[in-house]
């Protein structure tokens, strides 16, 4: 969820680690975590009913095509992120110790500016109606509305039957505790770090928001069935934090719902 900006901040003061997560948002990490088990499950699951093809979108340095290549071998993995992100990735995986796995990543640079996030998947071997997956993991919450809901209608008419997408969400705590007041404070903190929050979905809006891009919600997980599932010990999980996986719905044409109608000004990739 953070990025490299923020990072950097963090570390010129000391290691990211249980007091700077207590001052930045309780929580963080515990979800981070979750939300690797959860994506991992639905994606191993996918893999054992047919996915053809694998997309990591806004892959940052994302590891799954090391952590998961047995179940990965057979199966094209599109790593899609900023030019300059990928390369630096492509550089540290060179100089890394552990050799690449054998099915090796397809890297897919996107100027965000000025590209079309299904032509350059085509272009890079993408197959269009192939059943897909798709892991967009830590990037929703610094888009517009119009921006989520386009990649995901490009999404839905890029997979085949059968297609998923699992992403995350951020949605503002509202309590009048303590608590929830350090909570609805993280934005701030995050936007002083340089990595300031624009999308806040309520999970009930969820279903209705991905329907009308094509997408049935067939999950929606929040942060209390995260601890349940996968939480050791006393780690809690950010609660404004919530998963969901969607499958592939009937194509959707029209205009978006009024609230969904801001221009869509931000790239599905951030610049990371």
């Amino acid at each position: 969820m953070l990025g490299r900006a923020a990072l950097a901040v963090l570390e010129s003061t000391g290691r990211l680690g249980e007091r700077t997560e207590a001052a930045l948002s309780p929580g963080l990490t515990g979800f981070v975590l979750a939300r690797h088990r959860f994506m991992d499950d639905a994606l191993l699951a996918a893999l054992q009913a047919g996915a053809e093809q694998v997309i990591l979108l806004g892959a940052g340095y994302d590891t799954r095509v090391w952590r998961l290549h047995e179940a990965l071998r057979d199966i094209p993995v599109f790593e899609v992120d900023h030019p300059a992100t990928g390369a630096r990735k492509a550089a540290l995986a060179a100089a890394g110790s552990d050799p690449l796995p054998t099915a090796h990543p397809i890297r897919v640079a996107m100027d965000f500016r000025t590209d079309r996030l299904d032509q350059r998947l085509l272009a890079a071997g993408a197959r269009r109606g192939a059943r897909t997956f798709v892991v967009w993991e830590g990037v929703s919450m610094y888009l517009t509305r119009a921006a989520v809901h386009d990649t995901l209608v490009l999404l839905r008419d890029l997979g085949g039957p059968g297609s998923e997408v699992v992403m995350d969400w951020w949605s503002l705590v509202d309590g009048p505790d303590v608590l929830s007041t350090v909570h609805r404070m993280a934005p701030l903190m995050l936007h002083l770090l340089g990595e300031p929050l624009t999308l806040g979905i309520h999970p009930e809006e969820v279903p209705g928001f991905c329907a009308r891009a094509g997408w049935r919600a067939a999950e929606v997980v929040d942060a209390a069935e995260l601890e349940r599932r996968y939480a050791k010990e006393s780690r809690r999980v950010l609660p404004e934090m919530y998963v969901t996986r969607l499958e592939r719905g009937p194509s959707v044409r029209g205009p978006r719902a009024p609230g969904d109608a801001e221009r869509a000004a931000v790239s599905p990739l951030r610049q990371r």
